[in-house]
C-alpha cells in the first residue's frame, strides 16, 4: 500500500516537472525555435486550433520564424493569431508566408521573463508540495484505519519527503538553467 502511494506521488511529481519543462520551452530566450508558436491558437473555421496543425513552422534565418499555411486563405487568420498572442510578436505577410521577426530581448524584458520563469518554478514546487500533502494524508488514513503501523507511516512519510526533495531540486536545476539562458546576451 505504501509503495502504491509513493509510486502515485512520484508519477504526479513527474507530470508537474514535465509541465514545467513545457512552460519553460514556451518562454523565449534570445533565439527563436519552432516550438515557440505551438500554444498559439488559430481560428480554423470557427474552431481554435494549434498553429502547427494548420501550417508549417520553420526557421528561414537566425532571427525569423516562417509560417506557411496549408490553405492560402488561412494567412490572415494566422497573422492575427500571432499578433494577438501574449508573445509580443509583430508578424508580416510576404506572399503565402507569414514572417515573424524576433526582436532582440532588452535587459528589461529579460528581467520580466526571469520573473515569469521564477513564478512558473514556484507553481511547480507548490504542486509537488500538494502531492506530498495528499500522499501523507493517505498514509494517515491508512494509519487511522489500522492498516499500517506507526513505524510504517513514519517511514512512508520520510520516503515521500525524500521524493519531494529530489523533485524540488530538479525544479531548481531547471530554473537556474533557464535563468542563465535568459540572461545570456
Amino acid at each position: 500500500m505504501i509503495a502504491d502511494i509513493k509510486k502515485a506521488a512520484e508519477q504526479k511529481m513527474q507530470k508537474s516537472l514535465d509541465a514545467l519543462k513545457i512552460d519553460f520551452s514556451k518562454i523565449r530566450s534570445g533565439r527563436p525555435h519552432t516550438g515557440l508558436l505551438d500554444h498559439v491558437m488559430v481560428d480554423y473555421y470557427g474552431t481554435p486550433t494549434p498553429i502547427n496543425q494548420v501550417a508549417n513552422v520553420s526557421l528561414p534565418d537566425a532571427r525569423t520564424l516562417g509560417v506557411v499555411p496549408w490553405e492560402k486563405k488561412m494567412v490572415s487568420a494566422i497573422e492575427k493569431a500571432i499578433r494577438d498572442s501574449d508573445l509580443g510578436l509583430n508578424p508580416m505577410t510576404v506572399g503565402e508566408m507569414v514572417r515573424v521577426p524576433m526582436p532582440p530581448l532588452t535587459e528589461e524584458r529579460r528581467r520580466e521573463l526571469a520573473k515569469i520563469v521564477k513564478n512558473e518554478a514556484e507553481a511547480a514546487r507548490v504542486a509537488m508540495r500538494n502531492v506530498r500533502r495528499d500522499a501523507n494524508a493517505q498514509l494517515k488514513e491508512l494509519l487511522k484505519d489500522k492498516q499500517i503501523s506507526e513505524d510504517d507511516d513514519r517511514r512512508g512519510q520520510e520516503e515521500i519527503q525524500k521524493l519531494t526533495d529530489r523533485y524540488i531540486a530538479e525544479v531548481e536545476k531547471l530554473l537556474q538553467a533557464k535563468e542563465a539562458e535568459l540572461m545570456a546576451v
